[in-house]
């Protein structure tokens, strides 16, 4: 899911508030970042609409899930055409009610490319479910490779974690061929992919559930969020209850006087998604197609300029349907990638690592029972560049040319 490595989220203000709205509150000293970066990895742009929307909100009285979540829900079940949604903590949370909606548990295996954020392993080790780590494609495609996938294949399966990395789709139909006639679940890590379509099909809808993150430099950051879809009717009524506590009834419907008490049917979390960001995420999703459509024209440019200069090569063919969540690039072999890193931060420019192979983290040693050369080789070569909507394409030459020159002056990796 959506990873922290070296992420500073920059806020940007562009308002102009009528009277009885709220008002940004000027950065102090003491509110500064650590670092003021020209051109940040990502950039939240904070306008009048979603400041009215915080206010109305926190005016209403009404703050934890109510009507402003199943408004959401229903907004974003109406983008993507999936018959249930339900609005969720964090983009963990969805991946692991996903998980346990699907019957992963002790005894159980689940597939996943290690190229992901460490959240993806993690939900799969608190099912009780060990993680089995496969192979991506190549340096031009860093989804998974469905021939490995198959491989990693065993009669303890029980699901798949598919990420569409970058916000581009994987061959999911190989990797539903290859679980459907084994009877394995599907889960979508859609965390880059909010708004991404393949084949005329909205990512996350292929599978057996569908999970979003809606993290601060996602395509569409409320700060803390997540979303989880599905058709099956059955998998949502277990959502539903995992989602908050195994309950029958939520707050809200007794608040409303439609429920006067509660069964708990199962073992539940409190991962509940509140009315404030519930606001912004209606908001966000209204702009949703027009950032990510500007998001791509700044991933052209980037691929313009830097693919196949000095040894780099950028990542996935120009793919309109995809939502372009990050800008990578993967440098040359043999590039030092802490150095050109170092240097870029010298000229203010952040960088980040999208992602340290997960098999590599001490917590998952034991999980390294499968080759995976092309995400040992690539994960030492990876380099995520700043992307947001609103960048000026005058940032991308910028940072480009930052980049060019880094490599040009960065000796080797040190053996």
């Amino acid at each position: 899911m959506g990873g922290r490595f070296g992420l500073q989220v920059r806020v940007c203000f562009r308002v102009s508030a009528p009277p009885g709205t709220l008002r940004p509150v000027p950065r102090t000293t003491s509110q500064a970042p650590v670092a003021e970066w020209k051109i940040p990895l990502s950039d939240v742009l904070v306008e009048d609409e979603l400041l009215a929307a915080l206010h109305e909100t926190v005016a209403s009285g009404w703050w934890s899930m109510g009507p402003r979540v199943g408004a959401f829900e229903a907004e974003f079940a109406a983008l993507t055409g999936a018959k249930h949604a339900f609005a969720v903590a964090n983009g963990t949370a969805a991946l692991h009610i996903a998980l346990l909606a699907v019957g992963a548990g002790p005894a159980d295996e689940v597939v996943l490319p290690s190229l992901n954020f460490v959240a993806a392993a993690n939900t799969v080790v608190h099912t009780g479910a060990v993680p089995v780590f496969c192979d991506v494609r190549s340096e031009r495609d860093l989804n998974l490779d469905p021939g490995d996938l198959e491989a990693a294949l065993t009669e303890r399966t029980r699901a798949v974690v598919v990420l569409h990395y970058g916000g581009y789709a994987c061959e999911i139909e190989a990797v539903l061929d290859a679980c459907r006639s084994r009877g394995i679940a599907v889960v979508e890590d859609a965390a880059h992919a909010v708004g991404a379509t393949h084949n005329g099909r909205f990512c996350g809808t292929f599978g057996d559930v569908g999970c979003f993150s809606f993290f601060s430099n996602k395509n569409l950051p409320v700060g803390e969020g997540g979303m989880v879809i599905t058709d099956d009717d059955g998998l949502a009524e277990r959502l539903r209850l995992l989602r908050s506590h195994g309950m029958t009834t939520l707050t809200w419907d007794r608040h409303r006087g439609h429920a006067a008490g509660y069964d708990v049917l199962e073992p539940g979390f409190n991962y509940r998604l509140d009315e404030l960001r519930a606001a912004l995420g209606s908001v966000q999703l209204r702009r949703l197609a027009e950032r990510n459509a500007a998001r791509g024209d700044l991933v052209r440019r980037y691929r313009e300029r830097l693919d196949a200069r000095e040894g780099l090569v950028v990542p996935f063919a120009d793919d309109e349907a995809s939502s372009h969540h990050l800008a990578v690039a993967v440098l040359p072999e043999g590039a030092a990638r802490d150095d050109v890193r170092a240097r870029l931060a010298a000229a203010r420019i952040q960088t980040s690592v999208h992602y340290p192979p997960i098999h590599r983290f001490s917590a998952f040693a034991a999980n390294r029972s499968r080759p995976l050369p092309r995400t040992d080789a690539l994960g030492e070569r990876i380099l995520t560049l700043p992307l947001y909507a609103h960048m000026e394409p005058e940032q991308v030459d910028t940072v480009a040319d930052a980049l060019l020159e880094a490599l040009k002056e960065s000796g080797p990796a040190a053996e």
